[in-house]
């Protein structure tokens, strides 16, 4: 139930500090803009101590130890890839419009429109 009351309340902040965005025209938009992040702050923060935040925040973690793992590929290897992809993009366009033309020849000759 302190959880339901947690996340209602965070719902509450961030549609505040939206609603007083619109509600404030007159006031510089960088004021206005930098009230919303301030709201979606606090409101990240009282959502960050239910369980779903709980389990949130681990899942992040979890995430950003897992990126750390990952070997990316280098300039030249990213080059080359690209490049097949490209080449193979190409091929692939030339042969489904030969298979076309080929198709419209047939079914033109078939139905006697071709000659």
């Amino acid at each position: 139930m302190a959880d339901k009351l947690k996340l209602s309340l965070a719902a509450v902040v961030l549609f505040g500090a939206i609603a007083a965005f619109y509600v404030y025209e007159d006031v510089s938009t960088l004021l206005r803009v930098v009230g919303v992040l301030v709201g979606a702050g606090v409101a990240a923060a009282i959502a960050l101590q239910t369980a779903r935040g709980r389990q949130a925040r681990e899942f992040v973690r979890g995430a950003t130890i897992e990126a750390r793992k990952v070997v990316w590929p280098t300039r030249k290897e990213t080059v080359q890839t690209t490049l097949i992809v490209l080449v193979m993009v190409i091929l692939v366009g030339i042969l489904l419009w030969l298979l076309d033309m080929f198709l419209l020849w047939a079914v033109g000759l078939l139905t006697g429109q071709g000659g």
